[in-house]
């Protein structure tokens, strides 16, 4: 089996910043602010031949009045349970705190191997420094700075010390999310619009926090998964606002996080709240989506509650309101009754088959010539543009290569009514297609023809003529 860490702590020690290090990768959001992190953050590492998951958490402070620091607070505690090995990690600058004997004292119940990782020690003694925590009793201690990423490997090398490893371990779902086979699903959408409900009832488990309030998601959880034997991973993002609202710096930093992760995935599920209808940040958020080329889905959540009227409101604003994306399959849902979430799998798979089909150079040259005789290309400067043949240029999105002359001139208009002529005729669902046009090259241009003897003598005759006729 893989060994999974679970890194524990109190606010603002530097936990993400140390699952970033052992993930070598920028996965969580890292903040100069306490509470930031809020679910568990899956990654996995590695160290010469060694793998492991780690499992970032959010911290623990000193109540739990609310209902998201209750969450937070039951999120960590199962991260403490699936875990082999806890990393308890410590503010070297501050010292001890009695929120860290709190936390000792919670530890020492899951009967778990502990590594007190002792953070943000860069300038500092590390014998002092350890000696202000001896009183927690752990056995293994280390002393390391996150920011700096230093002491990570001897960590790393005295966890596996604790924790020894099988030379070859049974594969798990996080090592075929390296697979082309396993389609990234982010579900995306403004504040309060049920995606992490959604997350849940997909994932069988809560596995995200739900609060009735808006902002309570701020990074971009990826949560792997197998459904029916098929291997899926979710993307849970943090509601988007618009640009004009003020937002403080963890939510500017967790909508860049939202983009990344739309242009990370392979299919896109939009979330929208049906009792509102669709804004115009759904629609910026579905505009940059399609742009990125990704798969599309709408989702109108909430959908039971609503009368037939407010239903047929719905429906014919988004007929009007998508056509720039009337590709994309709609799904009305609850979120929270499971109504229509298991059709989702069906149109992923389906979308995602979509994107990555295979296209043959004579089918795409038939259609493309068919095209054309529905509606033949502009004229430019009296000469109409020849569109000659197609191939494919790549999948997910589907990338459909035309050469011909003068396709630089080629209007927009013209390659959203040829992409739309593809996506119909090759029956794709739930993808854009991208068309990409090259002009052949004309090997005389730039070039002087020399003339003959004889050419040059018919030149001159003819110029004679020109003088004595004016």
């Amino acid at each position: 089996m893989i060994p999974c860490i679970a890194i524990i702590g109190r606010p603002n020690v530097g936990k993400s910043t140390l699952f970033n290090c052992l993930t070598h990768s920028r996965q969580a959001l890292v903040v100069d602010q306490p509470g930031v992190t809020r679910d568990r953050q899956f990654g996995q590492g590695y160290l010469e031949d060694q793998h492991y998951i780690v499992v970032d958490s959010g911290g623990i402070g000193e109540s739990a009045s609310s209902e998201i620091d209750l969450a937070m607070l039951k999120q960590a505690r199962l991260a403490m349970v699936e875990a082999d090995l806890i990393f308890f990690v410590v503010d070297a600058r501050q010292g001890l705190t009695q929120i860290d004997q709190q936390i000792a004292k919670e530890l020492r119940k899951q009967n778990k191997p502990v590594i007190l990782v002792i953070n943000k020690t860069d300038g500092l003694d590390a014998e002092v420094v350890k000696s202000d925590f001896y009183r927690l009793g752990f056995k293994n201690m280390a002393t390391i700075s996150a920011s700096h990423n230093r002491g990570i490997e001897s960590l790393l090398l005295e966890a596996f010390e604790t924790l020894p490893h099988e030379e070859e371990p049974e594969q798990s779902i996080t090592e075929e999310q390296a697979h082309d086979d396993v389609p990234k699903v982010a579900i995306i959408g403004r504040p309060n619009v049920g995606k992490s409900t959604l997350v849940n009832r997909m994932l069988g488990e809560e596995r995200v926090i739900v609060c009735d309030m808006p902002g309570t998601t701020r990074d971009s959880i990826h949560i792997n998964m197998k459904r029916m034997g098929k291997a899926y991973m979710l993307i849970d993002t943090a509601g988007v606002r618009k640009n004009k609202v003020a937002m403080d710096v963890v939510e500017k930093f967790s909508a860049l996080k939202t983009l990344q992760a739309i242009k990370e995935a392979n299919v896109v599920l939009l979330v929208f709240d049906a009792k509102i209808g669709l804004t115009d940040q759904d629609l910026s958020l579905i505009s940059f989506t399609v742009d990125a080329g990704k798969c599309l889905i709408i989702c109108a959540n909430k959908w039971d509650g609503m009368d037939s009227d407010e239903k047929e409101q719905v429906k014919s604003q988004l007929s009007y309101r998508l056509k720039f994306a009337d590709f994309a399959p709609i799904h009305t849902i609850s979120a929270l009754h499971g109504t229509g979430v298991g059709d989702l799998f069906k149109t992923i798979d389906k979308v995602y088959k979509s994107a990555n089909k295979e296209l043959d150079t004579k089918y795409l040259t038939e259609i493309l010539e068919t095209a054309i005789e529905s509606h033949q290309p502009p004229l430019v400067r009296g000469k109409r543009i020849k569109l000659r043949y197609a191939h494919c240029g790549g999948h997910n999105p589907p990338t459909i290569v035309i050469h011909g002359n003068q396709t630089d001139e080629l209007p927009q208009s013209y390659q959203k009514y040829l992409s739309n002529y593809f996506i119909k005729t090759l029956k794709l669902e739930g993808t854009p297609v991208k068309i990409i046009c090259k002009s052949g090259q004309n090997p005389f241009a730039h070039k002087r023809n020399t003339l003959t003897p004889r050419q040059i003598y018919k030149k001159r005759r003819l110029m004679k003529y020109v003088k004595k006729s004016g």
